[in-house]
């Protein structure tokens, strides 16, 4: 696939996210909020008892399961934050494995961003538990997402097709939470697992991240990125990142842009039902650039062609930059949410 970023000098990214943008047709640029410090939490997390998070979910009963991991299990709950609260509130509870070091250690991973991080984009975490011994226990309790996962609309025939205007705000949303991570902390954050399913919905749809359990601290004073052991899921994670193990916030940039033409075309990363040729999507859609008459075809069948051509060409040319193959090629979260509200903003015009 050739490489170009829709993204040019820096002064005319500080003007627009396209070179044919005009300021004056475009909103206000929102101001970048203070950064928030990633050190030890300073919140009202409650710290809750193992007898309460049994209680809630009646002795973890297989009915109210909502979801399950390799590292744990999560259970919907209603339970009370405070003894002043009237009626019960709507939960997550997820419950580790505890057999699991590796669960342990992503409990504390929730635990250490979750507790610090604040942004509309992200999943509330409300509270923990932590039990020690024999009978060693740990839990989370966040916020309760009815509306289950990107993922499940995308790809679910049971249910009805995300339309396009609501997918358009799910990206966004999406890359700001991520843009958050990235720049809106004192401390950077690497997500490391972004995909569709870790994409969670609220009543209005509107999209927050979650599972933060492979996430960590990105490079810090003259360090170009952080060396790990490569984790994530196949057919999200960025070549560079699996190769040399080697990650850096345009690692989740590469992830996003694989979610963009989840997102386009109603195909999941990697489906091994297709043939040979389709199975990876990432390798699939080079076959169908942007501005090519065949474009079109890569488009969901599902939106029954209800959407806007030129924004979804446009769409498809940001997601293409977030996955050049050199990580300097890919555009920052940052220039990745002003690409998409000015797009989005093109296209209500």
């Amino acid at each position: 696939m050739k490489c170009f970023s829709i993204f040019h000098s820096k002064e005319s990214r500080e003007r627009s996210s396209s070179p044919k943008a005009k300021v004056n047709n475009n909103p206000p640029p929102k101001k970048p909020k203070p950064a928030t410090r990633l050190t030890e939490k300073e919140n009202n997390l409650k710290k809750f008892s193992f007898l309460e998070l049994r209680d809630a979910t009646t002795n973890f009963n297989k009915l109210l399961k909502i979801g399950e991991g390799g590292f744990g299990t999560v259970y919907k709950a209603r339970i009370r934050l405070s003894e002043t609260q009237t009626d019960p509130l709507v939960v997550a509870i997820k419950k580790l494995n505890r057999q699991s070091m590796q669960g342990h250690k992503e409990w504390q991973a929730e635990l250490q961003f979750l507790g610090v991080v604040d942004h509309p984009n992200l999943v509330k975490l409300l509270g923990y538990c932590s039990v020690d011994g024999e009978r060693m226990q740990r839990l989370l309790v966040y916020e309760y997402m009815p509306n289950k996962s990107l993922e499940v609309h995308l790809f679910s025939t049971n249910l009805p097709p995300i339309p396009w205007k609501t997918r358009l705000q799910i990206l966004l949303g999406a890359a700001e939470g991520l843009d958050y991570l990235h720049q809106g902390l004192e401390t950077q954050v690497i997500f490391r697992d972004f995909k569709s399913s870790n994409v969670l919905l609220d009543e209005k749809f509107s999209p927050k991240l979650s599972d933060f359990g492979l996430a960590r601290e990105g490079p810090q004073g003259d360090q170009t990125h952080v060396s790990t052991k490569p984790v994530g899921t196949y057919g999200y994670v960025a070549p560079e990142y699996t190769e040399t193990g080697h990650v850096k916030s345009k690692c989740d940039v590469w992830s996003f842009g694989v979610v963009v033409f989840e997102v386009l075309t109603g195909r999941r990363a990697v489906d091994r039902s297709l043939p040979k040729a389709q199975q990876k999507l990432t390798e699939w859609v080079k076959d169908f650039p942007a501005d090519s008459k065949n474009f079109g075809m890569i488009m969901d069948r599902r939106l029954n062609n209800q959407y806007s051509v030129d924004t979804a060409r446009s769409i498809a040319k940001l997601g293409f930059s977030c996955l050049c193959k050199n990580p300097a090629d890919r555009p920052t979260m940052s220039q990745v949410v002003e690409g998409l509200r000015d797009m989005i903003h093109k296209s209500e015009t």
